[in-house]
């Protein structure tokens, strides 16, 4: 639509754009966040649906920005028919901001909407920290190991954190969001984790296990997701590239995943399911860097013709 226009002119309207919608849709669902106050379980419900509701809207808003200044050229392969009353995991690779916007995307139309895990200090965002409370995403504060030596009680915060939020996921359709990563990947983290992949830092087997061990193993599936951008500058931040109207193509690869029983188990008590749960999802992290590089040599080979 607006495609013509300077890339500065292109940033301004999606920034802008992309504020005024999430300022808009948090306040609504703050609002009805206060009338969850009342101690009623079937309203506290009713207004959890109405909120999941407003957080589906912004979904479109925002998604809106792939179109609004660019034509962005999407590739999905795979995948599964999915249920907006169903129960999902999703194991995704991370690069950028971006990839929030690209999974809210593809869950905003066929699917119960996501549900992230995010790092404490996003709660004091305005507008937004509050609103993803009232959506029940979970906060996770992170610990060096330093101040875990210190303080040893402070070891388990965050799983008893993931606990808490799968008991509310149980209660309503829920797309569970797993950057398995635990942060997003740089060539500079790769080199300091000494991570055996080319395009991958290791997963982190923990935060996963424990989600599907707490949700008691009631997906309707496990959706391993990889997000490939083909045209990627690792020089430069996505996210300007996609405020700038640049981000001409995204692929997508779905691999449907059963939750069968061998992967719900106490990670850590059990040291046999612990080393099985690990090998299977290295085994997932292999596969996920060879299909990321599959992709970009198919792209090269193409753009060279």
């Amino acid at each position: 639509m607006l495609r013509f226009l300077p890339a500065p002119l292109k940033i301004l309207i999606n920034f802008l754009w992309g504020c005024l919608a999430t300022t808009v849709i948090a306040v609504a669902i703050i609002l009805l966040g206060i009338l969850r106050i009342v101690p009623i379980r079937p309203w506290q419900r009713l207004v959890a649906s109405l909120a999941n509701g407003l957080f589906r809207l912004w979904g479109y808003a925002v998604t809106a920005m792939f179109n609004l200044t660019q034509k962005t050229i999407w590739q999905i392969e795979g995948g599964v028919e999915l249920r907006r009353d169903g129960w999902y995991m999703i194991m995704a690779n991370h690069l950028s901001w971006v990839d929030i916007l690209v999974l809210m995307r593809l869950a905003h139309k066929d699917m119960p909407m996501p549900r992230f895990f995010l790092k404490q200090e996003l709660f004091w965002v305005p507008f937004i920290g509050f609103g993803c409370w009232v959506l029940d995403m979970p906060f996770m504060k992170r610990y060096s190991r330093q101040l875990l030596e210190k303080k040893p009680h402070l070891k388990g915060k965050d799983i008893e954190t993931t606990r808490r939020s799968c008991e509310k996921f149980k209660t309503l359709p829920t797309t569970v969001i797993n950057f398995c990563e635990g942060t997003r990947f740089t060539e500079k983290k790769r080199a300091q984790k000494h991570s055996p992949y080319q395009h991958l830092l290791p997963p982190k087997a923990g935060g996963t296990a424990f989600t599907l061990q707490a949700m008691e193993g009631n997906f309707d599936a496990i959706l391993d997701i990889t997000i490939v951008y083909p045209e990627r500058n690792p020089d430069k931040p996505l996210v300007i590239d996609f405020l700038a109207g640049r981000l001409r193509h995204i692929h997508l690869h779905i691999d449907a995943l059963p939750a069968t029983d061998d992967l719900v188990g106490d990670y850590f008590n059990d040291v046999a399911f612990k080393e099985h749960f690990q090998s299977w999802l290295n085994t997932r992290w292999e596969l996920k860097d060879q299909r990321i590089e599959n992709i970009m040599q198919s792209h090269r080979s193409q753009a060279q013709r």
